[in-house]
Formats: C-alpha cells, structure tokens, sequence
C-alpha cells in the first residue's frame, strides 16, 4: 500500500479454490469513491459460471482438508484471522472509508469489530455442544450439529466488514464452506479479508469471492442447486427475491432486512446521557444503517427540551470528505442521494428542527446531504413509517405509555427499539410489548455486542446472527438413537 494507491492487491479478480482468477466473461466493473465522485479501480463483474465455479470448489474443500479439520483447528484458524485483521486494521479503515464513504474513525471501528467477530467465534469454535437425550430403556440418544455445506452470502455496501464477520465467520466457524457475493459499490475490504483469511492458512475452497452485479452474480448464487443456506442482509424487496429463490432449492435463508426503529423517550429519562445516542443512532454511517433510529418518540413533559438538544446537536455536525474524518461522510452514491432527496421532499409539510451542514469545500461530485432533524411528526406520516436509510430523523410527541408502544409497533419492520426510563417496571413491561428482535434499556446498540443475538421481526426478516444463536443458525441439528438392549 501507498499514499497513492491504497489498494495492495489486483481488485479485479476472484477468489475461487484458492486461487486469484479473473471472472469468465473477462469484463469488470467501475468502483466509485462517494466523497468525490472518482473512479477508484476496477473489479471483476462475476456471474453465472464464476458463482458455479466457486461452489464446485466450496464442494471440493468440503470433500477435503477443510472438511476434515477438527473444530479445535477451524478455531485456531478463524482465530489467526481475527489477529491479521488487527494487524492491518488501518489498511482496512482506508478501504472501507474510501469504498463506503464513512468517516476514517467509523471504517476503523467496524475493521476493529471484525476482528472482535473472529476473536469470538474462533473461540467459540469447540464450544458448540449436542445434547444427551433421557430415553426408554435400552436407547442411548444424542444430538450433533453439523454444517450445512456450502452457505451462500450476500453481504451489503454499507457495512462491509461488520456483516462478513458475523455471517462469513459464523459459517466457517461452524465447518461449512463459503461463497461470498460482496456488493458491486463497495467490495475492497471484502476482497481483502479474503486475502487476510488465505494468509492465515485458511485452506483453498473454503472460502470464495465472486464480485458482481446482484442481478448476476447474487441470482446466480441464491438460486444455484448446490447452496444450502444463505445469508442475506439488504432491502425488503431484493430479501423477498432470495427468500423465493431458496424456496425452491429447499434450503434455509437467514435474512436481516430493513428497519425503522424507534426510541421512546419517558419525562423521568436521564437526557444527558440518552442525547449522544438519539442522534447518533440515526446519524451514524449517514443513516445507512438497517438498525439506524430513525424515530424517536418522546413524552410531551420532555418534548421540548429533547426537541431544543437534539436540534443543538444536528445543527452541529459537519459533513464532509470521508478521509477528513468529520462527523459524517457522504452517502453511497449519487442514486441513494437521490433517494433519501426524495423522502425529504415528502416532509415539505413538516416542521424542520435542525439541519447539519456541509463543509464548503466538499466535493461537488461527492453524495453529500445535510443530516435532517423533523419534529412535531405525526406517526402515520411516510417519514416516520417508511425506511428512508439516509441521515433522517423524525421527532413524534406522546402522552401515555400505551399511546408510545401503539406508535412504535406501527410499522411493517422490527429490528431495533430503545427504551429511556428509569422506572424498572416501565422497561420490563415495555421490553415484553415492543415488536422487535432487540430492545436496548438505556442505551442503544449496546456498542455493537458481538455476542448478542441480532435479527428482526415482521419484514425486517428472521434468523439470528452473532452470538450463539449464529453458530446454531449455520449448522443442522442431527439426532442419534443407538438401541443397544
């Protein structure tokens, strides 16, 4: 690597069988740096014959070392991962902020995170039990979890390395073999993890990458007779496609679709210590985050004064250059700019609190928008009931309890909920009432909790990933009944 050219390895080839090779077609595609609008490299443009090559070879590791591996070596592996990652973890930080756009602190944050993942399932890798099963007389009863084969995965722009830890590494962990179809805007650290994991001995088939186009290369993956699980993390309509796909394969999905999660606000909140994470939560990554807090609903005794802090706090961040680490990037490309646009065209009825700026000598060619504070939101509006993935935040007044539980289960999604209070039985109660696969007590996101179970309800999808629950999600539960008299 250089300060000219960050990239130290060819991005216009894939990983399949262990082995750095062109795709088929010979044809690439361009990669395009969001904060200025600049060609960064080229990658290869993977189809339906590089997808098939690579579960041949997935199949062969299987058949071989990979397959053959004792838990106790895929662990030490993984965990050999893990340790490279954080070796080169400002490498990484460069690519992910210069790929995805996010401020240089956050793309080292999530390089960090990655290596947490592997850290955490190398060490869990020999730790995945079965059961003994009390039976009639005579049966001795016992349960294995096994692999499911070769896992499909399907990872997004907007977290690249955060969502290849918990579902790549989960899978491996687990002994199955991989194909990943990174997305076509941003794949470097992609690429680059598989360059580390090789470096670590991972051996050749186990894992594969197939950059491409998600119309070709992520069809021909979800589709193909010899996937048996896929993991799939993006929208709700492209979710509904692999879901379909897999159905007629017969094979299990885990999906993490959209969300619009809220956070309820109570009169006896600690204010100073829920600010940071109400704005945060919604600003983060400019919004492009499936869990992002997108609606924060709040008891009119504190209304005002959240209204007047959080709108201080918006009028604050500065928007800029990825490599200039400001408080927020741009947005991944000119086409989500244009989309989150338009979502705050349909809030032209609404009152805006605060908006953040961008700075003035921001590329003119770069996806930037200003981060956008609504208050006074009614809860049936589009902006507080659509996803908008974008720096958008809504504010929603409430009175009771009752009337803030009925507002925030009032969307199709589920992912995330935060609850502010100090009244231990508000939060049992609510915890219990709120649709969603995560509900935080004061606090949100509890700084990313690689252990914790992560996944949603209603169409933000169904499977977990991290923790425990990931290491189960990627393997098959077999039962043996031995009669021995």
């Amino acid at each position: 690597m250089s300060e000219t050219n960050p990239i130290w390895f060819d991005p216009t080839l894939c990983l399949i069988g262990g082995k750095w090779v062109p795709a088929q077609s010979g044809e690439t595609l361009p990669l395009v740096n969001p904060s200025d609008g600049s060609a960064i490299c080229q990658i290869a443009r993977g189809g339906a014959a590089d997808i098939d090559a690579a579960v041949q070879a997935a199949e062969a590791a299987l058949e071989g070392d990979w397959g053959r591996m004792t838990a106790l070596e895929r662990g030490r592996i993984i965990t050999r991962i893990g340790q490279l990652v954080l070796e080169n973890v400002e490498r990484l930080a460069v690519l992910e902020a210069m790929d995805v756009g996010k401020p240089l602190s956050q793309a080292r944050a999530d390089a960090i995170a990655l290596a947490r993942y592997c850290e955490f399932y190398g060490g869990a890798a020999d730790k995945v039990h079965g059961q003994t099963i009390p039976f009639m007389e005579g049966y001795t009863v016992y349960t294995l979890r096994e692999p499911h084969g070769v896992t499909g995965h399907i990872v997004p722009w907007n977290y690249p390395m955060q969502i290849i830890g918990r579902s790549v590494g989960a899978a491996l962990t687990m002994g199955n073999a991989a194909v990943l179809k990174p997305a076509e805007e941003a794949c470097l650290t992609a690429l680059a993890f598989a360059h580390i994991a090789m470096e670590a001995g991972l051996p050749a088939g186990a894992l594969n990458v197939v950059p491409g186009i998600g119309a070709e290369a992520g069809a021909a993956l979800t589709a193909h007779p010899g996937i048996h699980h896929i993991s799939f993390t993006g929208s709700v309509p492209t979710g509904i496609l692999v879901q379909t796909a897999a159905a007629k394969n017969v094979i299990p999905v885990t999906l993490e679709l959209g969300g619009k999660s809220p956070q309820l606000v109570f009169d006896d909140a600690d204010l100073d210590a829920a600010l940071p994470f109400l704005v945060n939560a919604g600003c983060q990554n400019a919004g492009q985050t499936c869990s992002a807090s997108s609606r924060v609903l709040v008891q009119r005794g504190v209304y005002d004064e959240v209204k007047r802090r959080m709108a201080e706090a918006y009028g604050a961040i500065t928007v800029g250059p990825a490599m200039e680490d400001l408080r927020m990037g741009p947005l991944i490309s000119a086409r989500q700019k244009e989309i989150v646009s338009g979502f705050l065209a349909k809030g032209a009825d609404l009152t805006v609190a605060a908006q953040g700026e961008v700075v003035g000598h921001a590329p003119a060619e770069g996806a930037y928008l200003c981060p956008t504070l609504f208050a006074d939101v009614p809860g049936d509006h589009a902006l507080a009931r659509d996803e908008i993935f974008g720096p958008v935040q809504v504010l929603i007044p409430f009175d009771t309890e009752e009337e803030a539980v009925k507002i925030a289960n009032s969307t199709d999604y589920g992912l995330v909920a935060s609850i502010w209070s100090r009244d231990g039985s508000r939060q049992m109660r609510l915890a219990k009432k709120l649709h969603a696969g995560q509900v935080f007590i004061n606090n949100y996101g509890a700084a990313g909790g690689v252990e914790l179970p992560f996944g949603g309800v209603g169409k933000s999808g169904h499977g977990r990933e991290k923790g425990f629950e990931a290491l189960y999600g990627f393997s098959q539960l077999k039962t043996v009944a031995a009669y021995h008299g």
